[in-house]
């Protein structure tokens, strides 16, 4: 049974904005999360068709409603200013974005600068044209979607044929020298019995491992109450076979990790329904149109593109920033037992992974 939030909520501080805008500081929201991680998509596009992401027959947004790189690039220069020290660009797939270099390397200069890291998350099928890039620039680490080892299977949840190129682009990654982590979809019944394969792949190559629970987000073509798997029995059966130890340090998202003795390696458990992870959240996304959303499961947010196209002085993103900080949920309304209704309309596509 998922977390609820509705009993016992810690009472509300109102947020003197007063002055904000000229003396930017921290975000801090009021139930006093200071918000230092932006997760920001960069396109709604990908070349691949997850199921449990987007339907085959995707629309994606006409050019004219996604954010430019100028657009882009104030964002993140004012999400900066306002104390966020961890951006990660997201998708849909953002190496599909033209010129995605050049736009990471705008971003680049906010390292050390505002900028403490720089990540992005991806499906891994263009690391072999850009993981050498990508290091060179001052990525470090980053995030490769992974469900399955098996080509059937692949093709079956992603609707393209592609495991082979996807492998070959963390081997590319690990040769450019980047710290890689594999996030896998837990889905009951089609790659459940593979996780323990999938770690050992992950921890022999020196990378780590998130297992993630199925979120209720948008429209799919599966059955999300067939597919949801809950954490808490996958690590109660890995148990059965190995000695996880609790770690307390974290990467600054929402994963909760252990150590697997056996193989040495680092896995992570970030589970929305089977037990929340909203009492720590440090973080907002911005869609590719420049949508805020400050939390993943509600539609609590605000138009930065609006702001930034209306207000050149940037007076109006200072204060849209500020005002949806303020207003930012205690927790998203995520629950197993709601699973067939999705508890938002966005896909992930659409929303930032």
């Amino acid at each position: 049974m998922a977390h609820t939030l509705i009993d016992k909520r810690p009472e509300r501080r109102p947020l003197d904005l007063s002055g904000a805008a000229a003396s930017p500081g921290i975000l801090v929201d009021s139930f006093q999360r200071r918000v230092s991680y932006l997760r920001l998509s960069i396109t709604d596009r990908c070349d691949l068709r997850c199921t449990y992401c987007m339907p085959e027959r995707m629309t994606f947004l006409p050019r004219k409603d996604v954010l430019s790189f100028e657009e882009l690039d104030a964002l993140v220069s004012q999400f900066a200013a306002f104390g966020v020290d961890k951006l990660r660009i997201t998708g849909g797939e953002p190496m599909v974005r033209k010129d995605f270099i050049e736009l990471m390397a705008r971003f680049a200069r906010h390292l050390g600068h505002g900028l403490r890291e720089l990540t992005l998350t991806t499906n891994g099928t263009l690391l072999r044209k850009y993981a050498g890039d990508l290091s060179a620039i001052g990525v470090r680490r980053i995030n490769i979607s992974l469900d399955t080892l098996k080509p059937d299977v692949f093709e079956q949840l992603s609707r393209r044929d592609m495991l082979p190129v996807v492998l070959d682009g963390i081997d590319a990654a690990l040769e450019a020298g980047l710290k890689v982590k594999l996030n896998t979809v837990a889905l009951k019944g089609v790659n459940e019995a593979e996780i323990p394969d999938l770690i050992r792949y992950a921890h022999e190559r020196g990378a780590d491992i998130t297992l993630i629970e199925t979120m209720p987000m948008g429209e799919a073509e599966t059955d999300r109450v067939e597919d949801y798997l809950s954490l808490k029995d996958v690590r109660a059966s890995l148990q059965r076979e190995w000695t996880l130890t609790d770690l307390a340090e974290t990467t600054g998202g929402p994963a909760r990790y252990v150590r697997v003795e056996e193989t040495g390696g680092r896995l992570g458990f970030i589970t929305p329904l089977s037990h929340n992870f909203c009492e720590s959240c440090n973080r907002v996304r911005v869609t590719c149109t420049g949508r805020l959303y400050t939390c993943l499961g509600r539609e609590d947010g605000a138009d930065l593109r609006e702001a930034l196209r209306t207000d050149p002085s940037g007076k109006a993103l200072q204060g849209a920033i500020l005002g949806a900080i303020a207003a930012k949920p205690q927790g998203h309304d995520f629950d197993a037992a709601r699973l067939a209704s999705p508890a938002s309309p966005r896909t992930m596509s659409h929303t930032g992974g």
